[in-house]
């Protein structure tokens, strides 16, 4: 399917991905089944109580209440009668302890609500702008009152829920049939629809189904593989990160793979028409290849030429994990931009600088946490401590044994569970410590957008870069819908960046190439 248009259809799994009741949900099973467990036994025979997180996902989440019910009770070795839905919520049946959770669930709703999910509200207003039908569907009977408590009724074009499992005969989910009966009303071929699911039950029913697109909504850490492991096409954890972009090329699908910039570069320049682009680069794997020491990454004279040429055309920012001070000394151009230690402190022409003011007050906490890292990391042979001033890196491409690496990240860690206001990031053979504060590359590249007045109207937005942490730039963009993310590496490797380069190579020689016909471009345009 040509990614460039949208959808004809979209189908949204309401808890989870809509809505915040999930964890309303979650709750309300905890305390109907530990209280129906605390009543069946005492001492050696007491079951463990139920798991909010893993009993929850694996039992429960999306299926009609009944059969949840019954999935976790079987897994637990416990036999019930079925009982009727006329069952009290006394009653030990499988009904009648279905029926005391939804007692349980609706009275929390009554009491405090329904939060949303506003990237969800923001996606749909976004389909339907662009003239794609909506529909919800649940396995709750409380599918209505959930979203008029919401205030969300009014948004969809078909409703598919609880109540339409037994009135339609339907079979709940894993099952396709409420997805298939959503698509019916929605009058869309399921080829065309797009699902979107944060239950394993909910995609494994998408793909049974055979639905075009089948995605995998990650609200919570650790989500991700159970996810992909039952089928998801693609996962995501903003619903924004699947807005339809004109720079997918004809024939391919951005969402599911990266296509590449080299093959592409006549395509883009299209695509781009009158506007400037802004072009924001890391450093290290991009414009200079991985070495085994980070001093020895000098940027070749090729490749500076090249920035000095873009420089002359267009904004160029560096965005790179290294101190700006260091960063900026191995490139020696003053006409760029600078974000260091990614992006919490960057400097530029004309005055421009910030250093993320969180960040700041957690300089005291870094200064003990090096000392504790300097002390666990200087007997193991290869490894290396690097401070720089918002982070502190931890280098373990020299280091020959796992049972050291190993010993590294648990040291690392450790020293990250006991200290304040730091976190552990990840990258190629690195673990670094940062500042704890909702700030990455990516709101970093927003930050310098905004202030270098690059618009959407006038100019597009690149960044090119190859490591985890640029997933955070590439994610930023895609959920903004404000230009083009270059992953370098394999185009086999996960992804939210609409094309790839393969090596710092096919990256200057694509530079070069988007330079050339932007400037041929521009000649003929002028």
């Amino acid at each position: 399917m040509d990614f460039r248009r949208p959808w004809k259809a979209a189908i949204l799994d309401m808890d989870g991905v809509i809505t915040r009741t999930a964890s309303v949900h979650a709750r309300a099973w905890k305390r109907m089944f530990d209280e129906f467990l605390a009543k069946r036994g005492d001492g050696e025979s007491r079951q463990p109580p139920f798991d909010m997180d893993s009993d929850y996902r694996r039992y429960v989440d999306g299926k009609p209440r009944y059969d949840g019910v019954q999935s976790f009770l079987e897994a637990r070795g416990i036999e019930l009668p079925w009982g009727n839905p006329q069952d009290s919520t006394g009653t030990n049946s499988i009904c009648g302890l279905g029926n005391r959770k939804n007692h349980i669930f609706q009275e929390v709703i009554k009491e405090t609500g329904v939060d949303v999910f506003e990237d969800a509200v923001e996606q749909i207003d976004y389909w339907k702008a662009n003239g794609v039908k909506v529909a919800v569907f649940s396995s709750s009977r409380n599918c209505r009152l959930v979203l008029e408590a919401a205030n969300l009724i009014d948004k969809f074009d078909a409703r598919v829920d609880g109540e339409d499992l037994k009135r339609r005969n339907l079979r709940g989910k894993p099952a396709p049939d409420m997805l298939v009966e959503a698509a019916r009303e929605l009058d869309a071929d399921p080829a065309d629809t797009i699902v979107l699911e944060d239950a394993i039950s909910g995609v494994q029913a998408g793909r049974s189904g055979n639905f075009g697109m089948v995605v995998g909504v990650a609200r919570e850490k650790g989500a991700e593989e159970d996810l992909r492991s039952a089928g998801a096409h693609c996962i995501v954890s903003d619903l924004r990160e699947i807005r339809m972009t004109p720079f997918c090329p004809p024939g391919e699908n951005c969402l599911l793979r990266p296509s590449s910039a080299s093959d592409h570069a006549t395509w883009i320049v299209e695509c781009i028409g009158q506007r400037k682009p802004a072009m924001f680069l890391d450093y290290d794997g991009t414009l200079t290849p991985i070495v085994r020491r980070p001093e020895d990454a000098t940027l070749g004279e090729n490749m500076r030429s090249i920035l000095v040429q873009w420089a002359q055309h267009a904004n160029v920012a560096i965005v790179s994990g290294r101190d700006r001070q260091d960063v900026q000394s191995l490139v020696r151009l003053p006409q760029l931009c600078y974000a260091g230690s990614h992006g919490f402190d960057i400097r530029g022409p004309n005055g421009l600088q910030m250093q993320q003011e969180e960040a700041v007050s957690a300089l005291p906490a870094l200064d003990e946490a090096e000392r504790n890292l300097r002390e666990v990391v200087s007997a193991i042979d290869g490894a290396r401590v690097e401070r720089k001033k918002f982070a502190i890196a931890v280098h373990f491409r020299e280091v020959s044994s796992e049972n050291d690496i190993r010993q590294i990240e648990t040291s690392v860690d450790q020293i990250v569970s006991r200290a304040q206001h730091l976190r552990k990031r990840s990258g190629k053979k690195i673990f670094e410590l940062q500042p704890d504060v909702e700030w990455d590359k990516g709101h970093a590249i927003l930050w310098l957008i905004k202030a270098m007045n690059v618009s959407d109207r006038a100019n597009v937005v690149f960044y090119i870069g190859d490591d985890v942490t640029d997933e955070d730039a590439f994610r930023a963009l895609r959920r903004q819908g404000r230009g083009v993310g270059i992953r370098v590496g394999s185009p086999d490797e996960d992804t939210l960046a609409l094309f790839y380069l393969r090596n710092c190579d096919e990256v200057a020689a694509f530079l070069e190439t988007l330079l050339r016909k932007f400037r041929e471009s521009d000649s003929s345009h002028g």
